[in-house]
């Protein structure tokens, strides 16, 4: 199954794009959380036997799973040249600007990593000063560092492959991130969609070099015509400009509105998909606080390359029955009850993965949204999240789909 084909949030889902939580992990330190963007640390053991439970879950609905670190070794194991590319920029983006250490990096990678694999998720975990075996008396800097001392940060946040890029319709959105520590993710998916043989010549709508914020988490495909964005902590309104005047204009893309839903701007709105996410044809799980008015723009093209802003002030409720074509419910995280909604939205109880309309993905420690869901009739597909859920993201963070029926 080869390209991209991701029209819907709920139509059967056939292939998903997965990172398996590695030694990044490991590389998680008290002092590094509010940089790395991590409010703990997860243990990654149980992280990953976490992980290969999701993964399962989804296999056994018929799911092909890839993923991102094969897809990444396939890539630079194909071609030296693409591979030794690879290297440079990804040394270059570690903010490695030095002859000296640039070179020492690579040779490090070269020498010490044959296997592609084996590469990528080393440039994943990070290179602390101690493996790199220099003389540290050639520089101060070294000299007074600690030999622990990360010389290329982790990127512990790369298990949430929803992020860096977005599948929407036939094409891409290779996204430039709210952070430092997350845009340096992306540089996966530049070479993945560039060269991989599945995706090679997929349509690129945005790009990483773009000047404007935007994550995948608040991308959300309602349709084959309608995108529903957040305008959110991590997402700029001129990055949504600058993708529409992109997608409605690509002759490969159907998209020809937008919808961009102005959210709180707080950790518990880190994106739109925090916020509400579709489980049927016709449900919806929310926030609690989202519910109310809402500031919403609805953009359409206008000809010539050019786009028209439209501010619609409605609920929610109203706003998805029109654009989805038929009355929808909205089912709040928790039932309702304040409480039980922020421990278990903190938990991302309305972050859920739709596999098929009416069924979904959850963490089952979200036991009363869970109850919830069931007694709505959506059948629900529980796995563990005692560790994973410590990085702030749940099933649908944590997967890109890349292929759904349609």
């Amino acid at each position: 199954m080869k390209g991209i084909n991701v029209k819907s949030e709920i139509a059967p889902l056939k292939k998903v794009i997965l990172h398996r939580p590695g030694r990044e992990l490991l590389n998680l330190t008290p002092a590094k959380l509010e940089e790395l963007l991590f409010d703990d640390i997860p243990f990654l053991k149980v992280a990953q036997q976490e992980h290969d439970a999701f993964a399962a879950a989804l296999r056994g609905e018929g799911v092909e799973v890839v993923y991102l670190e094969d897809l990444m070794a396939d890539v630079i194991g194909a071609d030296e040249a693409v591979r030794d590319q690879f290297i440079a920029q990804w040394t270059r983006e570690a903010n490695i600007h030095t002859e000296m250490y640039t070179n020492i990096l690579r040779d490090y990678l070269l020498e010490n990593y044959a296997d592609p694999k084996a590469m990528v998720e080393k440039t994943m975990e990070g290179v602390t000063l101690n493996e790199l075996n220099v003389d540290r008396s050639n520089a101060l800097v070294d000299l007074v560092s600690s030999a622990t001392e990360m010389v290329v940060n982790p990127m512990p946040n790369l298990y949430f492959t929803r992020d860096p890029f977005a599948n929407v319709g036939n094409g891409v959105m290779i996204n430039r991130m709210y952070s430092v520590t997350r845009n340096r993710e992306t540089i996966y998916g530049e070479y993945i969609y560039k060269y991989h043989p599945d995706f090679v010549g997929t349509p690129q709508y945005y790009s990483r070099y773009n000047a404007f914020h935007i994550e995948g988490g608040d991308v959300l495909n309602i349709n084959e015509h309608t995108l529903a964005i957040g305008i959110s902590q991590r997402t700029e309104p001129d990055a949504i400009d600058e993708l529409a005047k992109v997608i409605f204009y690509d002759e490969t893309s159907s998209i020809d509105t937008i919808l961009a839903f102005d959210i709180p701007n707080s950790r518990a709105f880190m994106h739109l998909d925090t916020v509400f996410t579709q489980i049927d044809y016709d449900k919806f799980t929310i926030h609690p606080g989202i519910m109310g008015p809402l500031t919403v723009f609805e953009i359409t093209p206008t000809g010539n390359g050019k786009i028209h802003a439209t501010e619609i002030h409605d609920t929610l409720e109203n706003i998805l029955t029109k654009y989805v074509g038929q009355p929808v419910e909205l089912i709040p995280c928790g039932g309702g009850d304040r409480i039980a909604a922020e421990r278990e939205q903190w938990n991302d109880g309305s972050n859920t993965l739709c596999v098929r309309p009416g069924t979904v993905v959850v963490y089952e420690r979200n036991d009363v949204t869970n109850a919830v869901l069931t007694d709505k009739g959506i059948r629900i597909i529980q796995i563990p999240s005692a560790e994973l859920s410590r990085g702030r993201g749940g099933p649908r963070c944590m997967s890109m789909p890349a292929w759904r029926e349609f």
